[in-house]
């Protein structure tokens, strides 16, 4: 069994083993394009399949790279960045497995491996979550708002990535054959359970945090009627010293103490007695 591992999709070698081993222009053409969606197709002399590694970027977001395999009877073609931490992983994990040398094995392995991966960006997914929770509650910011929609746009992203999967993974264990030993179906059904697990991950992820947005959208509406409670008491407190200095602006000749040189303490007496009379009354209703 030969096993190339390509970290260039458009490596000359790529075009090299597409005439060596009659492989579909079309094929090489998806190896080599980014838009890509993840699959499975099945030919007479091996079996092509797109998987997508998960990768977090800068501690904000996830981002998915894509992985080409190409397993023939006696061949195994690989065409992933090498770089990227989850894909190196897997393709350790392949090449330590050298008791079985089959290319279906490989395939599994790498499978398996990438699947895996999902896990640890889950579970920051979930820790992320628990922060944005508390932070919507203590300081429910703009800031706290932009990153409950990243998140949710990611979580979007990797469900789509996922149920792709699950549909790949189904197809192997179903009609992987020649290329697919029944031997391996079962390892090809544990994957689809793990495939399985992490969709629910994400469904439940996704529910925690639109239950957060509608936190946010409940602390921000709380705050803006604290804020509107207040200054309608203030308005309200203000609006006998309001009446009173109206009344006395008129100057009108039957407004009592009118000539009166005492009339500035009247009205302010006035005011005042009227601004305590009615923050007593407020306090009695227990409306402040």
């Amino acid at each position: 069994m030969s096993w190339y591992a390509l970290d260039n999709p458009d490596s000359p070698q790529l075009d090299e083993l597409a005439q060596r081993f009659h492989l579909h222009p079309l094929h090489v053409e998806d190896c080599r394009s980014h838009g890509e969606r993840i699959k499975a197709e099945q030919m007479p002399d091996y079996l092509f399949v797109i998987l997508r590694s998960v990768e977090r970027l800068k501690e904000t977001r996830v981002d998915f790279q894509k992985v080409s395999i190409f397993v023939g009877r006696d061949f195994c073609i690989t065409i992933a960045d090498s770089a990227c931490p989850g894909i190196k992983n897997a393709l350790q994990r392949a090449r330590s497995k050298e008791p079985d040398e089959r290319p279906s094995r490989i395939l599994y392995i790498v499978f398996d491996t990438l699947i895996d991966s999902y896990v640890s960006a889950l579970d920051w997914f979930a820790e992320e979550i628990d922060r944005l929770e508390d932070s919507v509650l203590d300081h429910p910011e703009t800031s706290v708002l932009q990153e409950i929609f990243e998140k949710k746009r990611n979580l979007i992203q990797m469900r789509r990535v996922l149920s792709n999967t699950r549909d790949v993974c189904l197809y192997l264990q179903r009609d992987g054959e020649p290329m697919i030993e029944r031997d391996l179906w079962p390892f090809f059904r544990d994957v689809y359970d793990h495939v399985a697990r992490n969709l629910d991950m994400v469904e439940t992820l996704r529910d925690q945090l639109t239950n957060t947005l509608d936190v946010y959208l409940s602390s921000v509406a709380n705050r803006t009627n604290g804020v509107m409670k207040v200054l309608t008491v203030l308005s309200t407190i203000a609006l006998p010293a309001l009446v009173i200095s109206g009344i006395y602006g008129m100057n009108l000749k039957w407004i009592p103490f009118a000539d009166s040189p005492y009339a500035p303490l009247v009205v302010f007496g006035a005011m005042a007695v009227a601004t305590i009379a009615l923050l007593l009354l407020l306090r009695k209703f227990r409306w402040i």
